[in-house]
């Protein structure tokens, strides 16, 4: 069975600012990622609970993760454009599908928590996968590391997708976090992909993202 993630509707004029810590995260139903890529049973301290909002400008994901193990991040980052290779390092992913009759065009979003960000936009095909490096969509990231917390929101505006979803519209997406390096590094996925190795790229998986009040 196909899983459901909602985005709740929330005042726009309020949320300039407060991207972290806005009232309406509060009243947003969190969805878990608890397993690997594999399926195979994440241990808690390196499981996340994601959250999102929507206002008739942007769209807003936050991962509250656990961390109790060192971070592994960039030495030298840098905030000022995309962060090619972030996927190497510790980062929260979402891939989204605006248009639900081509899943295997989708939009790839990364966040770290230094702040770095990655946006590209993705064709997925049966024998080799296009990637847009030059893709340019406007996010914003906020993150705050806490004692065994991390948390990551992201910022997407809809200008990116070409248009603004209507109330009850429901969009493709899956979502992944990567922690930890070496041979004990973990690829965490809301929906496993179920592949031989490590891949998030696997649009006929995706769950739904559905836009609520």
């Amino acid at each position: 069975m196909t899983q459901s993630f909602e985005a709740h509707l929330t005042d726009s004029e309020t949320l300039a600012g407060h991207l972290l810590d806005h009232a309406a995260w509060s009243a947003a139903r969190p969805v878990q990622l608890i397993h690997y890529w594999s399926g195979e049973p994440a241990p808690p301290e390196r499981q996340a609970s994601v959250r999102s909002i929507w206002t008739q400008e942007t769209l807003c994901i936050r991962f509250d993760c656990s961390q109790r193990e060192p971070l592994v991040l960039n030495s030298e980052p840098q905030t000022i454009k995309k962060t090619i290779g972030l996927w190497e390092r510790d980062v929260c992913e979402i891939f989204i599908a605006p248009d639900i009759d081509e899943p295997k065009r989708y939009f790839e979003f990364e966040a770290a928590p230094t702040g770095e960000w990655l946006d590209l936009k993705i064709n997925q095909m049966a024998d080799k996968r296009e990637t847009g490096w030059e893709f340019s969509s406007g996010m914003t990231v906020a993150t705050r590391v806490e004692n065994e917390l991390v948390i990551i929101a992201m910022s997407i505006p809809f200008d990116t997708f070409g248009r603004v979803p209507k109330l009850g519209e429901r969009w493709r997406t899956n979502m992944f976090r990567c922690i930890g390096s070496g041979e004990t590094r973990g690829y965490l996925a809301w929906q496993p992909t179920r592949t031989e190795r490590p891949n998030f790229h696997v649009p006929q998986v995706f769950g739904w993202l559905c836009f609520v009040e």
